[in-house]
């Protein structure tokens, strides 16, 4: 049992960097935005092609101490932040930023899952529907406690995941962007009136969500496996993550993330693992008809 607990905290934690970004979306453009799980998989591919850029290197430089992966992967990871962070605001600008001008929030959602599908299958057109890796090398779980055996890839992710929901915290407490963010998801009007650039607030937002829908993709190809379906099988998670924290509040999605997983895995030895999102979901739907606004959602 304590072993699932441990694996439901791993796939909670990817599963919150990925809400954070839907939540957020939500929070300050009002609308559920189907393409964050399409991100999730831009980002582990993207990270891909740049560890292929450095084959060479990465196999001279080794690895660090019990991981599978060396300085080249936590590079490519960086870059993966970035071009993915790039490819949202290439969204945004061809096609959110249009439709917000003259279209209507069920415009915005059903374009959205249009673009998810697209993007999905664009990937599976460029890269193949064959799943791939970034190390091939088999690694050997460590006790942690007793009953309970991680692999340092999974303890790296969720030290990573730790680090940044904290930045996370500081940026949108401390900083004066983040503060202008919450503002802006508050009332985007008022915020305006203020002297806030909303426009600059969009663009952040999408750069903020693509990153660590990135992270996340990533680390779900470390632990798992990058296929082209990777980001839309977790789309669901996403959701009910983004839900049952409370949509628009981003600690709430950190907190639902980490429930679902939670849930998803303790449910595996009754109903296996094919039905373990389902679960998930159900455990959305039964807190919500306690709590409708979600756990740390504020009442209307």
């Amino acid at each position: 049992m304590l072993q699932l607990f441990a694996d439901g905290l791993i796939q909670g934690a990817m599963v919150s960097l990925g809400a954070i970004g839907l939540t957020l979306t939500y929070s300050i453009l009002r609308f559920a935005n189907f393409t964050q799980g399409e991100l999730v998989t831009g980002g582990a591919y993207a990270a891909l092609m740049a560890l292929a850029g450095f084959a060479g290197t990465a196999q001279r430089a080794g690895t660090f101490a019990g991981l599978s992966f060396g300085w080249p992967m936590l590079v490519a990871l960086l870059l993966a932040m970035l071009a993915t962070g790039g490819l949202a605001l290439t969204i945004e600008w061809l096609l959110f930023g249009r439709l917000r001008r003259h279209g209507s929030a069920i415009t915005l959602v059903i374009a959205s899952f249009g673009a998810s599908l697209a993007l999905r299958n664009l990937i599976a057109f460029g890269f193949g529907p064959q799943p791939q890796y970034f190390s091939r090398d088999l690694q050997i779980a460590i006790p942690i406690m007793p009953g309970v055996r991680l692999t340092p890839d999974q303890l790296f992710l969720v030290g990573v995941t730790a680090a940044l929901v904290a930045a996370l915290h500081f940026f949108l407490t401390r900083t004066t962007l983040g503060r202008a963010m919450r503002a802006t998801a508050e009332n985007p009007a008022l915020a305006m009136l203020i002297g806030i650039d909303v426009r600059a607030v969009v663009r952040w937002t999408w750069l903020v969500g693509g990153a660590l829908a990135a992270v996340a993709g990533v680390f779900l190809g470390l632990t798992v496996q990058v296929r082209p379906s990777m980001g839309f099988d977790l789309l669901l998670p996403l959701f009910a993550a983004a839900i049952l924290g409370g949509i628009g509040n981003p600690y709430g999605a950190v907190l639902g993330g980490l429930l679902i997983g939670l849930a998803e895995s303790l449910s595996v030895p009754w109903v296996g693992s094919e039905y373990r999102q389902a679960v998930g979901f159900l455990v959305m739907l039964a807190a919500l008809l306690w709590r409708p606004q979600g756990l740390l959602g504020e009442r209307a």
